[in-house]
């Protein structure tokens, strides 16, 4: 088997164990470690014994400075040692650490002791947390014969001040569910195994900051991190966000856009940037993932909207990286048991809480009858100096006569609505440099009223808009008009969604009406679920991944879960399953839980 199939391993990675004479997974089975490395207990420095590979635990006082010489940089700080002493501390090419290191925090330094006359020093010495040394301390790790590329272990991409600093500055405070997800991703960052995490939350729960604080812990650590959007007004408007926090707050980043749309001139430019290491932040859409894009040191890869990307893509930009830590994100709230089914290689955070300053949306669900009271609506919304989107569902005449389109809607509105009231129209058939340019236009108040398909279900950031009205909202799904719904809200007036229905079937209202029940996107995403099926939860018919012969995915849910936990905790403790008797059996539940699993991180 080809080394390329092993999970993990990518052409790059590949190509380095070319180098070392491993092309298959048997070589790399016979590949065996040139020596081990004993991680003893940490000792007092009074105890350690000088030129010996010596692990002591202290705190860092006094200043961090940071000085070139020849093109090089030097960092050197002192530690008070735990039992006394002082040991002095020396970094070569790792300015970083000059804003990754706590002072007063405890840290085990391990490395070979050095004595120049009366100081005690160490160079280059691994810097643990106490929790994470004590996991490998009194055992025997292996070293191998490595190339450039290619590293025996991962050490632990440390915590840093900038995240703490930039979380106490923010004029908000985190919710609870914020700070939990947080300290999961922090660990997961800081632990010996490779992050693979979801982040599941509402829209407005507050994924992007977490997404840009393990940016900027990813960074000020010394690697570089991407961000891939589906759109380029959703990767432009959180490069936009992000570099503003960099002003503001004086961020160790150097953030970049790139995109379908960038100009070759532009792109050259930037792909030297992301190769030399210049550029740390690189944020975009599928641009990332070209042949042409070389990373440096990529060790984190955060995908926004995850259920618009493939897994295959998801994996392609992990893989220009070297073991690089994965986080994704969907505000398509979906129940954990199914989560769990259709993410089974990552595990699961949920933000299940919004910020406190938020106003309920309030909802109606009407016929058209309503529509001059709705149009009404409207023009006093406007007057009051904020803005409205309309939804339809089809972007021209023709192509299904039943249901409203956006060009002669949009013809219809400006000749029904005060002639003050600026009208304009947004779909995706356009080039994007006029989608961008309308959407600035709007963000920039010069737009009252978008007429639009729900092309900007996600990418729009719009405070100052307070109205959504969906036409022929029957024709989408409860979880796609929830995401509708999320583009209000988001200010501090009080923000209305009308959803128009061209039927009145009882069936039809009454599931409309759930809407109304609750601004809940994952009570009304299990509603969803109940009504129209797991499969078509997305709006995509995925016939055969999500049904079961004897199992009810609401009444079993409990079940389900535990089901799969105890498979995870089966395949990844029981080593008779690695046989090739148990090849078969292996193989069948991993393809049941539709994504590989990465036994790695369990």
């Amino acid at each position: 088997m080809e080394i390329t199939a092993l999970k993990g391993i990518g052409e790059k990675t590949a190509g380095l164990f070319h180098k070392l004479q491993v092309y298959t997974a048997e070589d790399l089975v016979h590949y065996y470690p040139r020596d081990y490395e004993y991680f003893s207990d940490p000792v007092d420095l009074s105890q350690a014994d000088p030129n010996e590979m010596t692990a002591v635990a202290g705190q860092i006082r006094g200043n961090i400075a940071t000085r070139h010489v020849r093109g090089l940089s030097i960092t050197s700080f002192e530690a008070v040692c735990t039992g006394g002493g002082t040991l002095h501390m020396t970094y070569f090419n790792m300015p970083y650490l000059k804003n990754s290191l706590k002072k007063d925090t405890t840290y085990i330094f391990r490395g070979i002791l050095q004595q120049k006359g009366n100081r005690l020093s160490m160079e280059q010495a691994r810097m643990y947390k106490p929790e994470e040394y004590q996991k490998m301390a009194d055992h025997m790790l292996p070293r191998y014969s490595t190339t450039k590329g290619l590293s025996n272990n991962q050490y632990p991409m440390i915590c840093v001040a900038q995240t703490g600093r930039l979380i106490e500055a923010l004029p908000y405070r985190l919710t609870q569910a914020q700070q939990n997800v947080w300290s999961q991703i922090q660990a997961d960052l800081t632990s010996d195994h490779t992050m693979n995490r979801l982040i599941q939350g509402d829209v407005g729960s507050g994924k992007t900051i977490l997404a840009f604080l393990a940016l900027i812990m990813c960074v000020a650590n010394g690697y570089q991190g991407a961000m891939m959007a589906p759109t380029e007004v959703l990767a432009a408007q959180h490069f936009e966000t992000l570099t503003q926090l960099q002003k503001q707050y004086d961020l160790p980043i150097c953030p970049v856009l790139l995109t379908g749309s960038t100009p070759a001139k532009e792109r050259k430019v930037i792909y030297a940037q992301i190769e030399s290491g210049e550029a740390n932040v690189i944020l975009g859409t599928h641009a990332l993932i070209q042949d042409k894009v070389i990373y440096h040191n990529l060790a984190l890869v955060i995908t926004d909207e995850q259920h618009r990307f493939g897994v295959r893509q998801r994996e392609s930009l992990a893989q220009k990286g070297n073991t690089v830590h994965v986080l994704v994100m969907s505000a398509t709230p979906i129940p954990r048991t199914l989560a769990i089914i259709l993410y089974g290689d990552l595990h699961i955070s949920v933000l299940d809480e919004l910020p406190a300053n938020r106003l309920p949306i309030r909802n109606c669900v009407v016929n058209t009858s309503y529509r001059d009271t709705a149009y009404r609506f409207i023009e006093k919304e406007v007057a009051a100096g904020h803005q409205v989107y309309v939804i339809c569902p089809m972007v021209d005449e023709g192509e299904a006569e039943e249901l409203e389109n956006v060009v002669s809607y949009t013809a219809k509105l400006k000749g029904t609505l005060d002639s003050s009231v600026q009208i304009a129209a947004l779909h995706g058939r356009m080039k994007a440099a006029e989608k961008k340019r309308i959407m600035e236009a709007f963000a920039a108040r010069q737009i009252d009223v978008l007429v639009s398909t729900t092309v900007i279900e996600v990418g729009i950031n719009v405070p100052n808009a307070t109205v959504m009205m969906v036409e022929n909202a029957e024709r989408f799904g409860l979880a796609q008009l929830h995401q509708l719904r999320g583009r209000v809200g988001r200010g501090k007036e009080q923000s209305y969604c009308i959803f128009m229905s061209g039927s009145q079937k009882t069936e039809t209202m009454a599931r409309l009406k759930i809407l109304n029940e609750s601004n809940d996107g994952f009570y009304i995403a299990s509603q969803d679920l109940k009504l129209r099926g797991p499969g078509d939860l997305f709006g995509i018919r995925q016939s055969g991944d999500l049904h079961f012969a004897l199992g009810d995915i609401y009444q079993d849910a409990g079940i389900l879960q535990r089901a799969s936990e105890r498979a995870d905790r089966i395949m990844a403790e029981d080593t008779a399953l690695a046989g090739a008797q148990y090849a078969s059996l292996r193989a069948h539940i991993e393809r049941a839980a539709i994504n590989e699993v990465d036994f790695r991180t369990i």
